[in-house]
């Protein structure tokens, strides 16, 4: 059995086992989400499953990992991990201001990973010298923050954020195992394995929600495997193409409901409500699950596009990578009609 294969079985059986002892902590204290006018769930829910997701992957990784990849960057991604599975558990207890996790926890983790040598590669490949290094710095921050934002927003629905995390996470994995990346690999296999584990209890209908500490470790995992991951025989600027496909579900997801809540006047990430995709797909008649599960198949193919663009002619994946936008922007428009509940516009303060 190769060592990926035991990583996301090790992942799967602690996620999915300490999946059910949690849920009765989060109960016995009171670690509950309470349903309201923004949220689909009508019956108090368990919090911190993110907490089940957290310890199974560590153990798979702690277990197979360590001795076979650079220790620096394992320590690197495990810290960012872990401070912002603590942010979103404190976040989702009330202690703390929810900027806090957006302006101070995601870019803090992403510094750990720049301390362990894991930062994007694009300025620096026609920018010479330091400047190209720093602004790739800066990019390796954005990246993070946004694509862990991403799927800290995207926890709106049973099931869709792990389940898009797996998808995810399992396209990675395939990637890293035709380009020889092993680190990734055994990453990705414990994301995957992790995530399944808790989408077991949490699929439509869920026992347990992951929180927001397990949302943005997920999503932080999976800005890091978009940065690890090294597709061979794909040129420059394409070789971002992988990332961005793999991650097309969240991507495209933050920036319909950023585009749609400020044309409205709303801040985008102040303003939570039912307007994301799964939603207005829910409510053209898709229902719940069926909205999820038309997402897991978006996200599938995305993949497999990903995995595609090392395979065909260069200029085969840039006229997709130039179909991408405007596929994107019909997209968008398309579903800006679907229906949805619009948040009220909030109003101005008096005078005193």
């Amino acid at each position: 059995m190769s060592s990926s294969l035991l990583t996301f079985c090790v992942a799967l059986l602690a996620s999915v086992s300490l999946t059910w002892p949690v849920r009765a902590l989060a109960l016995r204290y009171g670690m509950v989400d309470q349903p309201g006018p923004r949220k689909v769930h009508l019956k108090p829910m368990p919090l911190l499953g993110g907490i089940a997701i957290y310890l199974g992957f560590v153990l798979a990784i702690l277990v197979f990992a360590v001795r076979e990849n650079p220790q620096q960057q394992i320590a690197g991604i495990l810290c960012g991990a872990t401070l912002l599975a603590g942010v979103g558990l404190l976040d989702d207890r009330g202690l703390l201001h929810h900027q806090v996790k957006l302006f101070i926890g995601m870019p803090v983790a992403a510094l750990f990973l720049l301390a362990a040598g894991i930062r994007a590669q694009f300025f620096s490949e026609f920018v010479p010298g330091g400047f190209g290094v720093l602004l790739d710095g800066l990019l390796t921050i954005v990246w993070v923050v946004g694509i862990t934002a991403s799927f800290s927003i995207l926890d709106h629905m049973d099931g869709i954020c792990a389940g898009i995390a797996a998808t995810a996470a399992t396209f990675f994995t395939i990637s890293a195992m035709l380009n020889g990346q092993t680190l990734v690999r055994t990453l990705g296999a414990a994301s995957v394995g992790a995530a399944l584990g808790f989408l077991l209890w949490n699929f439509n209908p869920a026992k347990i929600f992951m929180g927001d500490g397990g949302a943005m470790m997920l999503g932080f995992l999976m800005a890091t495997l978009g940065l690890k991951v090294r597709p061979d025989h794909v040129q420059f600027p394409l070789t971002w193409l992988v990332p961005v496909l793999i991650l097309a579900v969240p991507i495209f997801d933050t920036t319909l409901v950023t585009i749609s809540r400020s044309r409205r006047g709303l801040l985008p990430f102040a303003s939570p409500g039912k307007d994301h995709t799964a939603h207005r797909l829910a409510n053209s008649g898709f229902g719940c699950r069926g909205a999820v599960l038309l997402l897991y198949f978006v996200g599938a193919v995305s993949g497999s596009l990903a995995l595609l663009i090392g395979r065909i002619p260069p200029m085969m994946a840039g006229i997709l990578a130039a179909a991408l936008l405007p596929l994107a922007f019909f997209a968008a428009l398309a579903l800006e009609r679907f229906p949805y509940e619009r948040q009220a516009k909030p109003k101005p303060p008096t005078a005193a």
